[in-house]
């Protein structure tokens, strides 16, 4: 294949579609799949049992699927699959599932991730996200769609991050944070909604006024987390429009194992 570099070893039961550039240097073993139109960069080293979707943009130095940094990993055939349309750029490490989760590191569409990104085994991230540089997925992490992780952000162990939220420069990420909110330091503190990401999304002035009064019964009326749950469930019929929005918070509580972000 005449955009394979000659320098590039492609390993023996790799499928790579004919369309995909690969440049020097790099190397892809045996268990890799990449699908149309991905570019792998120079030096870039793909292994284990690795899937790659359409028109990805792999910059050069990236380590995708090498052995999860876990004592108790002991070559089981686990995966990481990325999905369509994503930017990886120099020097991200994403590693592969364990056998004491999912067995499956999966990265969606659209994302954006910055230099020195690192995604630990089983971690879920969604599509249109935003990671920043050195951003640090510790295992079994969750980060839901469109959400915005700030450079040098560490994130726990088993932490879920909510659909649309910000979190800030350097922040340190030890609890879940719900949908839509506005987070950082370290420790972190919610300082709000991250009203312009939800602006520039389309979200309707009538949704927003959902989202906000849902803000104020979580955050800002002294309420404990279970009396501020029966009170958000009230709120579709004030604020229909927010409904699912609101149900979308609500669900996240519910299936929040280490507390929420307060």
């Amino acid at each position: 294949m005449s955009n394979i570099h000659p320098t590039a070893i492609v390993e023996a039961g790799a499928r790579i579609d004919p369309s995909v550039t690969v440049g020097p240097y790099a190397v892809i073993g045996p268990h890799v799949s990449i699908g149309p139109g991905t570019t792998v960069g120079a030096h870039c080293v793909i292994e284990g049992r690795t899937t790659i979707g359409v028109d990805n943009h792999i910059f050069q130095f990236v380590s995708l699927g090498a052995a999860p940094q876990d004592k108790k990993y002991a070559g089981e055939p686990t995966e990481l699959v990325i999905g369509d349309r994503n930017t990886i750029r120099e020097f991200c490490t994403f590693n592969l599932g364990t056998t004491q989760d999912r067995g499956v590191t999966t990265i969606g569409d659209d994302n954006w991730i910055m230099a020195y990104v690192h995604i630990a085994h089983d971690c879920v991230v969604g599509n249109q996200t935003i990671l920043a540089n050195n951003a640090t997925l510790a295992g079994h992490v969750q980060v839901a769609d469109q959400a915005i992780i700030g450079g040098l952000t560490g994130i726990h162990q088993f932490v879920k991050v909510g659909a649309h939220v910000m979190a800030g420069f350097a922040s340190h990420i030890s609890q879940d944070v719900p949908p839509f909110m506005m987070v950082d330091g370290n420790p972190l503190a919610v300082r709000g909604l991250n009203l312009e990401g939800l602006r520039r999304r389309g979200f309707s002035a009538a949704r927003v006024a959902g989202i906000k009064q849902m803000h104020r019964v979580l955050y800002r009326q002294g309420l404990t987390l279970d009396a501020a749950r029966i009170a958000m469930a009230e709120l579709p019929a004030s604020h229909p429009e927010a409904a699912a929005d609101i149900a979308l918070v609500l669900d996240f509580l519910g299936a929040s194992t280490r507390g929420i972000a307060r």
